[in-house]
């Protein structure tokens, strides 16, 4: 028995026929963002990379990176990878498991940093990089 999938994304805004109609508009959507992307990484707008305009110690462009790259693989694993059509319990289990270890991978990173920095500021061994 063959299982259909839902034909609509951006949670029913955008419709589809069939599923081949589907693959193509997340591709063109996912297009566009990379297009964004390329765009803004040869642009570089200058608002964007003032260190006034930071926030959480990165410039606006890297948050947008940052931003854009989860939007494309969020669409790349609810369509492409059929996500969307499991059962609630296994999406949160694919989703969360790594949101949680990312973040905590992330507050690793930044106490070591400041132990680092911290050691390097005031210790005995200069800075020599």
């Amino acid at each position: 028995m063959a299982h259909e999938h839902k034909l609509e994304i951006f949670r029913g805004l955008w419709k589809f026929k069939s599923n081949t109609q589907k693959i193509w508009g997340v591709l063109a959507f996912l297009c566009v963002i990379t297009a964004i992307e390329v765009v803004l990484g040869i642009i570089k707008p200058e608002f964007l990379l003032k260190n006034d305009n930071a926030f959480l110690g990165l410039k606006l462009l890297n948050w947008i990176f940052i931003i854009l790259t989860l939007v494309k693989a969020y669409y790349i694993a609810w369509d492409f990878m059929h996500l969307r059509d499991e059962k609630t319990s296994l999406r949160r289990a694919i989703v969360w498991t790594p949101i949680f270890l990312v973040a905590y991978l992330v507050l690793i990173l930044l106490l070591e940093a400041d132990y680092i920095y911290e050691v390097f500021r005031d210790g005995f061994v200069t800075w020599n990089f």
